[in-house]
């Protein structure tokens, strides 16, 4: 794929990777077309079970917009809701699917949205998180809200309103859950990436797609209402083949055989 994404399948993994590294990996107006046909495919393909994004080279995950290509007033997009003008991350596009982020570098700006949208988020040690949207006379108002759910309100106001003068070191947005897996180096963040999603190729993917709905709708939602919510949710898989086939596979010790047709009925 062009428009400074390249995307990979290969073993029921895609792999998305953002490839300006010249450019600190910063996203274009095309570039952000890309993102979404290319999240678009993965939740419609039926051979592809998980995903992975991370970034060309070793310096720079992605370091957001391309400041050169900003506008200002783009037309319609001033009287669009956020959920139409915007759809270039995972959850931004409704992936049902596991996504795993492999932080290679400097993650920056827009770059944070693929940190606080992704399922699960390994990074290099090497890595360093920054939010320069105030710097350069920008709001951060989007990504911002996915990191404060994840790294908490502090961490959020901190990188928010400090801009360019402040970044958060890997070690650090891993004590406080921006990051989940720590690995040394890019190279090794991008195994374990691929490593733990092989891993998930061996579970059901209707199982999994509920789970992950649930977990996520808790930061949509207080309680009671996100544990009614999982709790339909999970009643909603009773009717699936994987929910007989895991436990017939494990009594007679052999692999499953999963049905990747969310729509199937047993």
């Amino acid at each position: 794929m062009t428009d400074g994404l390249r995307l990979q399948v290969e073993g029921g993994i895609a792999l998305l990777t953002l490839d300006r590294p010249r450019e600190g990996n910063a996203m274009t107006p095309a570039m952000l077309l890309a993102l979404e046909q290319a999240w678009g495919r993965v939740e419609r393909d039926p051979d592809i079970r998980v995903a992975v994004i991370t970034g060309s080279g070793d310096r720079h995950f992605c370091t957001g917009a391309s400041v050169a290509a900003l506008e200002v007033g783009q037309g319609s997009l001033n009287n669009q809701p956020h959920a139409l003008a915007n759809r270039f991350s995972p959850r931004m596009c409704h992936v049902t699917k596991p996504v795993i982020c492999a932080v290679n570098g400097l993650v920056n700006g827009g770059g944070l949205h693929f940190v606080a949208d992704s399922d699960i988020v390994v990074s290099s040690a090497t890595a360093a998180f920054m939010d320069s949207h105030v710097s350069v006379g920008q709001v951060s108002g989007l990504e911002s809200v996915g990191i404060a759910r994840r790294a908490g309100l502090g961490a959020a106001l901190l990188m928010g309103l400090a801009g360019r003068g402040y970044r958060v070191p890997a070690e650090r947005a891993y004590q406080l859950g921006m990051v989940d897996l720590l690995e040394p180096d890019p190279e090794a963040a991008r195994q374990r990436a691929r490593t733990l999603a092989e891993s998930l190729l061996e579970n059901s993917p209707q199982a999994m797609a509920l789970t992950k709905r649930a977990i996520w709708g808790a930061t949509e939602m207080p309680d009671p209402a996100a544990h009614d919510r999982g709790w339909e949710l999970l009643k909603s898989h009773w009717s699936h083949p994987d929910f007989e086939e895991g436990p017939k596979a494990f009594a007679e010790k052999r692999v499953p055989n999963w049905n990747p047709d969310p729509n199937a009925r047993r």
